[in-house]
């Protein structure tokens, strides 16, 4: 039984190779990376490590041959570039008789208004139609992409959101790698669709239990779109990147991540990491790495 998780050096995919590692034998596992020079202490412990680029089908050919069970992590970059690379993957997968595919998808991926959910529809399309048993990992938010808002808060600022009462279903990567984990190397996941999330919760009840962890009140900024703007690019966030996180916190108020779910508990059996323990770790994290 050979297993193959693509994007294996990014942060998402390294958490999800680590927590295989605990249970598979590293000759069972392979990896398809861009570069495998940053793969080498993978090698180094017996994970096979294979060449595969989303952007060169053929790469991919030999990247999944003699695969069993595949993940595929969805790819960085615009929708446009995801969707392309996501099919390049799919197409390859079926040429090379891959028996089971699980996909990083995101919250409600078919519904969902997301900004980042036109990527993931066609892509959960084009696996169905190969007829291949799949898992739909439809992870909601991680935790660590508010760590930009947390240092902020710990150098003394307020936390400034333009989401209003809108939820999120936050939770750590690491929860959500242990389920993809758990998934790509355990049995009757085929032809399943998994919401994973956290307890869905507003930015003033986040940021009321990360007053809680830091032991003081936290002062929340709720803004418009145009001020949430102004506020990020002085704070000196690069001009291509404001109006994706002003999409973001639009997302977000538009209830796009607002999913209840226990499925964690389905894959894991039990729920996410409690959001303030979850606080904790990379409040703990931040302040170590000062």
């Amino acid at each position: 039984m050979k297993l193959l998780v693509t994007g294996a050096t990014g942060k998402f995919g390294t958490k999800v190779v680590e927590t295989l590692l605990k249970t598979v034998p590293a000759n069972q596992l392979a990896v398809s990376v861009r570069n495998p020079e940053k793969a080498k202490d993978l090698q180094a412990r017996g994970v096979e490590v294979r060449h595969g680029d989303f952007d060169v089908p053929k790469t991919l050919d030999s990247a999944f041959a003699g695969v069993d069970r595949l993940l595929i992590i969805s790819a960085d970059g615009d929708n446009e570039t995801r969707i392309r690379q996501h099919a390049n993957a799919v197409e390859a997968a079926e040429r090379a008789g891959v028996r089971f595919i699980a996909y990083t998808s995101i919250a409600n991926a078919q519904e969902s208004k997301n900004l980042f959910a036109p990527a993931h529809k066609p892509t959960e399309a084009a696996i169905k139609k190969t007829g291949i048993p799949y898992s739909f990992l439809r992870n909601n938010w991680y935790l660590e992409n508010e760590i930009p808002s947390i240092q902020g808060v710990l150098a003394g600022a307020p936390w400034v959101t333009s989401a209003g009462n809108g939820k999120v279903g936050w939770a750590l990567q690491q929860d959500y790698a242990e389920a993809a984990a758990a998934v790509l190397s355990g049995n009757g996941h085929e032809n399943t669709i998994y919401e994973l999330s956290g307890k869905p919760l507003t930015q003033e009840e986040l940021v009321s239990i990360l007053g809680d962890v830091l032991g003081k009140e936290v002062p929340i900024q709720q803004v418009d779109d145009a001020t949430y703007a102004d506020i990020m690019k002085a704070a000196g966030i690069q001009d291509f990147v404001i109006p994706i996180l002003v999409d973001i916190q639009k997302s977000i108020r538009q209830d796009s991540l607002n999913v209840a779910s226990h499925d964690f508990e389905k894959i894991l059996g039990r729920p996410a990491t409690p959001i303030k323990e979850a606080l904790t770790q990379i409040v703990n994290g931040i302040t170590q790495h000062k």
